[in-house]
């Protein structure tokens, strides 16, 4: 799908935002290189209109997503569906947040289209055989602070761009844009779990998925909690993929949910805070959505496995069990 461009697909989306900056609580300035700085969530209100844009500028273009309702226990939570027909470009050639940007004591963590340009991490677009080709580039940031001079050159420069043809959002991963985006990447969750497991991403012809999005939380490391317990212990995926082996289909959706890993079973901020806020010590195995179907349209079985825990989820939103 060379003719398909995330970057110049995304800029579309992203040009709608800066033109209903006000219907989306967000502010937008030029920075003194001429790049554009969309505020969604640092000094700018920002809210669910915002968070469900960004969700569909992340995934560049290809998909589209919608803000509903989701029963858990006793409360009714905001959720946000997503679904694409060109799975492997948006999410893993798009949403995935797979760029570690550090310059000086500036870090972020950078997410769409212009990953596409900048490659990063190479080895995804090799697995999926996907590059663009644009002379602007779309990236959303999650950070709590605008990014200095040297960070815009470099991202700029990684992607081949002038710096007045680049256009960064910026998402705080503790506001509701933020919460809302982060869910928005139940599709991409399980996609990225089933490439880790070794399962060919440009079969997958169709994907869906939803999840919670859960109250806030002044806390960051609560915050970032509740966001993972919404894939985790309330993401709902589904795909259709072109495959001609069942079993390993079966054997594939069984070890693709979060439940299959020995750490399933209590909210992230406990488990985070039992790994000393380490990433790197925690089961990757947890990093998965709650539920899973895959359909093969070769054969037309479904499998699924996992399931929706309400009760971590009320626990992770402290409320007793009872």
């Amino acid at each position: 799908m060379p003719d398909l461009s995330v970057n110049r697909l995304a800029l579309k989306l992203v040009k709608d935002l800066c033109n209903r900056a006000d219907e989306c609580n967000v502010t937008v300035k030029e920075s003194n290189m001429g790049t554009c700085i969309i505020d969604a969530g640092i000094e700018a209100k920002g809210g669910f209109l915002a968070g469900r844009t960004i969700t569909e500028i992340c995934l560049g273009g290809l998909g589209e997503a919608n803000i509903a309702s989701m029963r858990l226990g006793k409360l009714e939570l905001p959720s946000i569906s997503v679904f694409t027909d060109h799975p492997a470009v948006s999410t893993l050639g798009s949403q995935l947040a797979g760029w570690r940007i550090k310059v000086g004591d500036y870090s972020a963590v950078g997410s769409g289209s212009a990953r596409a340009l900048a490659l990063k991490p190479k080895s995804v677009y090799e697995k999926i055989g996907y590059r663009d080709r644009s002379a602007e580039a779309v990236l959303v940031l999650e950070t709590s602070k605008e990014p200095p001079k040297e960070v815009i050159t470099y991202i700029s420069d990684s992607c081949g761009i002038a710096p007045d043809k680049l256009f960064l959002i910026l998402v705080p991963t503790s506001s509701l844009s933020g919460f809302t985006q982060i869910s928005g990447r139940i599709v991409e969750t399980g996609i990225h779990k089933l490439l880790e497991l070794g399962f060919d991403p440009r079969l997958v012809n169709y994907a869906f998925g939803s999840a919670p999005i859960m109250p806030l939380h002044p806390d960051y490391v609560e915050g970032m909690g509740r966001t993972n317990d919404a894939i985790l212990y309330g993401g709902v995926t589904y795909y259709a993929v072109d495959y001609g082996n069942d079993g390993i289909l079966e054997s594939l959706v069984a070890r693709s949910v979060s439940s299959a890993s020995k750490q399933y079973g209590r909210p992230f901020t406990e488990i985070f805070k039992e790994a000393g806020l380490e990433f790197y010590k925690i089961d990757p195995n947890i990093f998965a959505p709650a539920v899973m179907s895959i359909n093969n349209v070769k054969t037309g079985k479904t499998f699924t496995s996992g399931k929706i825990n309400a009760e971590v989820l009320m626990t992770s939103l402290g409320f007793s069990k009872d």
